[in-house]
């Protein structure tokens, strides 16, 4: 039987862990959605070439004059940059590796690992941060 996970149900809201799934399974999978966002978050700030590459110019429309299109000149990934997207690339696919092999799943009734599997992703995702009301923000 599983324990009690106390910083996964600080991280995650009390009364959210379940008993049912073992720690390090959920533990992985905690982990992996913490990985997987930290990547995401990464990849959003890097140059949108890996190497330098030169932009292009976007295409003025003939009535209005907007340019639209186009990107500006990529100064490509720093050396930090590409080891860290790497490592957590890396550490996704392991983690992956490691959820979906874990040996919980052949003690799970064949016709059930997808449900199973989609409520342990659940149980383990992090709440949802409230939309920003951007009219009353301002």
């Amino acid at each position: 039987m599983a324990h009690s996970h106390p910083v996964f149900e600080q991280s995650y809201g009390a009364g959210m862990a379940d008993d049912t799934f073992p720690d390090d399974l959920v533990t992985a999978q905690t982990r992996l959605h913490q990985v997987f966002a930290e990547h995401a978050a990464l990849c959003r700030t890097l140059p949108w070439s890996v190497e330098p590459m030169a932009g292009w110019a976007g295409e003025e429309h003939p009535h209005t004059g907007v340019v639209t299109g186009g990107r500006a000149d990529s100064p490509g990934w720093t050396e930090e940059q590409k080891q860290d997207e790497a490592r957590l690339r890396h550490e996704c696919v392991q983690l992956s590796i490691a959820v979906t092999t874990h040996e919980h799943w052949g003690t799970v009734d064949r016709e059930k690992v997808v449900a199973e599997r989609q409520r342990l992703k659940a149980i383990t995702q992090p709440a949802a941060v409230p939309a920003v009301d951007v009219v009353q923000a301002a």
